[in-house]
Parts: structure tokens; sequence; C-alpha cells
């Protein structure tokens, strides 16, 4: 059938958005008509692309019940991360401890003293709800929070380097995901980039060259998401505290990632904010999620005749924590005063987790999964990553669930698992897939065992 014979077909919008009324009862008018223009010009596109060259009524309803989806069903949903990646950027980086969502759910139905002092009676400051807390674990004088890091480089610089020159490493002029350049955020913020030393190698000589009248700050900047290997050289951030110290200028160290705790997995150890805190830079920001398992947040500490001159930034209001993050932020700072081995923080117990639990967690998974023909199982050895863009090319050493199915290839596995009703997100490895139980939680396994009881049933 031709596309104009197709296209005369289609019905009305008012009469289709009557039908759709009538099968979703619940959907408003105006709701049952906006999905009757979205299916109807589906249908219509597919029609003049010339994936559609017959029609029947039912084709309506399919692209209606997507829409119908969309508009009634929420699309930021619970995922089940087997990837083994910690610190997962696309899956949400860090959950939160499970108590936490109480906080969360008590200030997010009800008032709060978000800016009100109930001491005084009078009106308060949001960042005093966190600032003490910070200040305590990570030894600065002064805590300031805002909506993530990036905002708290901006804010960094928009106060102290406008108009004046950073002087940064060209090796740490990075790109940290979402296309966030420092190059471009410097400019953004009114800073002038002065570029010192080489990609690999640069000295503190070349930091004392580059210094002049207009130096607003010294700037080092945490790679993140790369590592530089072979003829390389970089300036400690001691030596450049010193630096700092003798020509007057301030030193901003933007980690990226940083813990509350010193972490020793494995062959490296993740530094805390205190040991960065201790070495006396003057300001440093690092992110609220990542390594401190809390909500996204940028955490800017140091000395508090700088925070308090932050604080007075016109543009601290635009890059202001929202009232949810804040309460879920400092739930998870108060797990780091109340702990005897490790804070009850999941990103960090995931970190720190043992080995032989990834054994014993592959062993328990195996068994639940030997009644089913359909896939074989093997357990074998593997590596997590924290991810993150926290430490790249750092791997723990875990144990995996590879499983192969006997009637269907690893990719067709793998989009049946991610199209699952809880998404299930894995890895892909020699034509198995790979379940790495150290990213997994405890109802993960049960919805894991449900997806293949389901997937057994298909394939009978």
């Amino acid at each position: 059938m031709d596309k104009k014979s197709l296209l005369k077909m289609l019905p009305k919008t008012d009469l289709f958005a009557s039908d759709i009324k009538k099968k979703y009862d619940f959907l408003s008018r105006e709701l049952s008509v906006l999905i009757a223009r979205k299916a109807l010009d589906d249908i219509r596109g597919k029609i003049l692309d010339g994936i559609i060259d017959d029609y029947k009524y039912d084709m309506l309803f399919s692209a209606a019940e997507y829409f119908v989806n969309f508009y009634k069903a929420p699309s930021l949903k619970r995922v089940i991360n087997a990837t083994g990646v910690i610190v997962h950027t696309n899956l949400g980086r860090s959950p939160l401890s499970e108590d936490i969502s109480k906080y969360v759910f008590e200030i997010a139905t009800r008032y709060s003293n978000l800016e009100y002092d109930v001491k005084l009676g009078e009106r308060g400051s949001r960042y005093d709800h966190v600032e003490e807390k910070l200040k305590e674990l990570t030894g600065a004088e002064g805590a300031l929070v805002v909506n993530n890091n990036a905002a708290a480089v901006m804010l960094v610089l928009n106060t102290f380097c406008s108009g004046k020159e950073g002087i940064v490493s060209r090796g740490e002029l990075v790109e940290i995901g979402g296309s966030f350049r420092v190059p471009e955020v410097m400019k953004l913020s009114g800073a002038i980039l002065k570029e010192v030393g080489c990609t690999n190698r640069t000295r503190i000589q070349d930091y004392k060259e580059a210094i002049c009248d207009n130096t607003g700050l010294i700037i080092k900047v945490h790679p993140s998401n790369f590592k530089l290997i072979g003829f390389t050289e970089e300036v400690s951030v001691d030596e450049l505290v010193a630096l700092g110290k003798e020509r007057n200028i301030i030193v901003y160290n933007d980690i990226g990632s940083a813990s509350l705790v010193p972490l020793d997995v494995t062959n490296f150890k993740i530094p805390s904010a205190k040991d960065m805190v201790n070495k006396d830079v003057d300001i440093l920001s690092f992110s609220g999620d990542k390594m401190v398992g809390g909500p996204q947040a940028g955490i800017i500490v140091g000395k508090k005749r700088y925070i308090d001159v932050m604080k007075k930034n016109n543009l601290l209001r635009a890059f202001r924590i929202d009232k949810l993050s804040l309460v879920a932020l400092e739930g998870t700072l108060l797990k780091y005063f109340d702990y005897k081995e490790l804070p009850d923080v999941p990103i960090i117990k995931k970190i720190a987790m043992d080995i032989n639990e990834t054994f014993e967690n592959c062993q328990r998974l195996k068994r639940v999964l030997a009644q089913f023909s359909s896939i074989e199982t093997t357990i074998g050895k593997d590596q997590s990553t924290i991810g993150g863009g926290s430490l790249p090319e750092e791997f723990i050493k875990s144990f995996v669930l590879n499983i192969k199915a006997k009637k269907v290839s690893a990719f067709d596995l793998e989009k049946k698992l991610r199209n699952w009703r809880v998404p299930i997100v894995i890895r892909i490895k020699e034509n198995n897939i790979v379940i790495d139980s150290r990213t997994l939680f405890e109802d993960d396994y049960d919805e894991i065992y449900e997806f293949f009881k389901d997937f057994e049933g298909d394939l009978r």
C-alpha cells in the first residue's frame, strides 16, 4: 500500500484520544489527547520513512502504550549493578545507606529548620548543618557545601581568581566527563589560564617563573579519569604549599574525590581529605558522593578566612545545595562519627569487601541458579574497580560468576537482563555474562533469581 493511502487511514486525534481514554480510564482527557498526538506522530513518521508498509489500528495502541508509560511511570528507576564498578557514574555513583532514606523522607514530606535557627528563633544558614561536622572530619578551619564539585571549582575560581591568573600544570588541564574541561571552567569563572610545564613533566621552577603581580591562585587538579605513565614528573602538594607561603599566593587543590577515612585496599592507599588538609593547603574541594558515599554535592574545606569570603559570593545562591541533598549528606557524615572498623557507608564497605566474601557470594548465587538447565555457571577470578573517575587503572581482586546461556548469545542475554523489570547491568567477557557480586545488594540476589526463573520459562 502506498504512503498516501496509509496516511489517510489514520484516525483523527480526538477520536483516537477517546479510545485511549476508554482503555486507560485513569488518564485525564488532556493527557489522552497528548498521547494520541504523540502516537499518531510516531506512526505517521514511520509510514513516511518507509518503516511501515501496512496499517493496523493495533499499531497505534502499541505506540500509545509507550507514551502512557512515559508520562505515568517514572523514568528514573532502581537498577542492579552487577558490573563490579563500585562508583558507577552512569548508575548513580554512590548508593546511600538505607536508614538515610528515612531522614530524606521526613524532610521531603514536612517543613524543616533548613534556614531557621531554632535556638535563637531567627533566620539561620543551611550551611551550618554540616559545616562543623566537616571541620571535625577533615581538620579544616572552615567548610562549605554546594550542589556538586564542578560548582565548587567555579565558586573558588570566581571568588579568588576572577580577572587574575590561575597557574595550572599542562598535565592537569583535564576533561572530566560531561565535557567539564578545566580551561573552559576557568574562562567562565573569569579566571585567566596560565599554563606551565609540559603535558608529562612539570617542575616547581615552572610555577615560580609564572608568578606575577596578577597571579590569583596556584591550582592543582587531580586528573581523576586518566593516568600518565612513563617519562613523567609532577610537583607535589607540599612543594606548592611552600611556594604559596613564600609568595603569599593562595594554593587551591581540586582533588575530585576523597575519602573521609584512610582506606588501604590491596596495593594502593586512597587518601583521606584530612591527609590533604594536614598538608596546609589553603582551599580543597572534592565530591560528596564518590568516595564519601553521600549524595551529589561539592565539598569545600580550608582556611576559615577563605571560606568566609566564598560565603559572600553571589554565585553561591545559584550553586547552593538542595535540602534533600543536604539532609542525605548530613546523614552520611554522621556515619563517620560512630563506627568501630568501617563506617556504615555502602561504598566504603564494598571497596573494603574481602575477596573471600566475593567468592562466598558467587557460590551462593551459583547454588541458587543451579536448578535452571538453560544456563551454565562457573566461578572465576576477575577484578572490580572503584570507578567514578576516582582511581584510574587501580583494581580490586574479586571472584565473579560467569553465566553462559545454552540457546541465547551473551549479547541477547545481556539485552534481556537490561530490559528486565529491574534492569540488571552486567559485563560480557568471552561470550559469558559476568556478574560481580562486589556491587550487589542483598535483595539483588532474589531479583536475579526471578529473572532466570522467567528466562527458563521463556525457553520451554
